[in-house]
C-alpha cells in the first residue's frame, strides 16, 4: 500500500516524503511563481494533489515527475483557503477570502457552481453523503450547503461574531466539530433531516487551547479529536459514543505555531505541519513524535496524507 505524504511551505515548495524514512522523494520547486502554498488535498484515487497557492488551485500528477501542473483552476479573485475532493474525485470544493465557496468540475476544470458566502471562508468540508457542504467563516458562522438544491439549509452562530477557524465531519455523518479563535471547540450531533430533531444539535463546547485552533479534525474512526493551535502544540481529545471529549495528550515537539495535521487511514498516526519549518509523523498511542520531515526553508502550513486504499 503506498503512502502519499506532502507537505506546502512558505517557501513557496511543496514536498513528498517517504514517510517512514524522513527522506524528501520529490520538491515540487515552482521556480519563478510566486505565491505560498495554502491548502494540499490528495484524490481519493491516489492520482492527483490539489495545491491551493494564494488564488489558484494547481492540479499535480502525483506519479509524474514534473513540475508542471495538469491544469490550474483560476477564478478566486483572493486567497483560497481551503480545497477538498469529492469521494469519486469527479469535482472538488474551494472556499476562498473572497467570500465564495466554488465547485469546480475536474474533467473541464471549469467552475460549475458558486455559493456567496458573505464573508470570507477559512474552512470547507465535503459531507460523506456527498450532497452537502459544510463551511465556516471569518464573521463566525457556520454553513451547510445543499447542493442538490443549491442553498444554504442550515446555518449556526455558536460565538456570535468570533471567527470560526476549522470545521470537520465525522466520517460516518454523526457529528460535526467547529475550532474558534479564542480556542474554543463546538460539537453538534448530526440528525437525519427526517426525523423531529433539529438537523445539528448542540451537544457540547470545550476550551481546547487557550490560544489560536488553526485546525481540528476527527480521525477516521471517529474515536479521536486533533485541534492544531498558536500555542505550539497538538492536542488529542478522546470521543466517546454520547460525544464526550477528554484529552488525553499533548502532543509536544514543535517550537512554533502548529497549522495543520492529517490522521493516517487507521487512525493510528498523525501528521502535522509547523512554523518551526518541520512536519512530524506522532504515533497516537504513545503521542511520541515517529518521525521529523526537515527541507522546508520557511513555515510548514499544510500536509497531506493518504495511505489507505485508492
Amino acid at each position: 500500500m503506498s503512502v502519499i505524504l506532502v507537505t506546502g511551505s512558505y517557501d513557496h515548495e511543496i514536498r513528498f516524503w517517504e514517510a517512514w524514512s524522513g527522506i524528501c522523494s520529490r520538491t515540487i520547486a515552482r521556480s519563478g511563481e510566486s505565491g505560498q502554498v495554502n491548502r494540499l488535498a490528495i484524490s481519493p484515487d491516489k492520482r492527483l494533489l490539489a495545491a491551493v497557492i494564494h488564488k489558484k488551485v494547481y492540479i499535480y500528477e502525483i506519479a509524474s515527475a514534473s513540475s508542471t501542473p495538469l491544469t490550474c483552476l483560476d477564478a478566486h479573485t483572493m486567497n483560497v483557503t481551503s480545497v477538498s475532493f469529492h469521494s469519486e474525485g469527479k469535482w472538488l470544493v474551494t472556499g476562498s477570502e473572497d467570500g465564495t465557496i466554488r465547485i469546480w468540475d475536474l474533467r473541464s476544470t471549469q467552475v460549475h457552481r458558486t455559493y456567496d458566502n458573505g464573508a470570507p471562508v477559512n474552512d470547507v468540508c465535503v459531507h460523506p453523503n456527498q450532497g452537502e457542504l459544510i463551511s465556516c467563516d471569518q464573521a463566525g458562522c457556520i454553513k451547510q450547503w445543499d447542493l442538490s438544491e443549491n442553498l444554504c439549509s442550515h446555518e449556526l452562530t455558536p460565538a456570535g461574531d468570533v471567527p470560526i477557524r476549522s470545521v470537520s465531519l465525522a466520517s460516518d455523518g454523526s457529528c460535526l466539530v467547529a475550532g474558534n479563535n479564542k480556542g474554543k471547540c463546538y460539537v453538534w450531533k448530526i440528525n437525519e433531516e427526517k426525523s423531529d430533531l433539529p438537523r445539528y444539535q448542540a451537544v457540547t463546547k470545550f476550551s481546547a487551547h487557550k490560544k489560536y485552533i488553526t485546525r481540528v479534525l476527527l480521525s477516521p474512526d471517529v474515536r479521536y479529536l486533533a485541534t492544531c493551535s498558536a500555542d505550539t502544540t497538538v492536542k488529542i481529545w478522546s470521543v466517546s459514543p454520547n460525544f464526550e471529549f477528554k484529552q488525553e495528550k499533548v502532543l509536544q515537539g514543535h517550537q512554533r505555531w502548529v497549522w495543520d495535521c492529517a490522521f493516517s487511514a487507521d487512525s493510528a498516526y498523525l501528521v502535522t505541519a509547523s512554523s518551526d519549518h518541520t512536519a512530524r509523523l506522532w504515533e497516537m498511542a504513545s503521542g511520541e513524535t515517529v518521525r521529523q520531515y526537515n527541507g522546508h526553508h520557511k513555515a510548514a502550513v499544510c500536509c497531506a496524507l493518504h495511505d489507505g486504499a485508492g
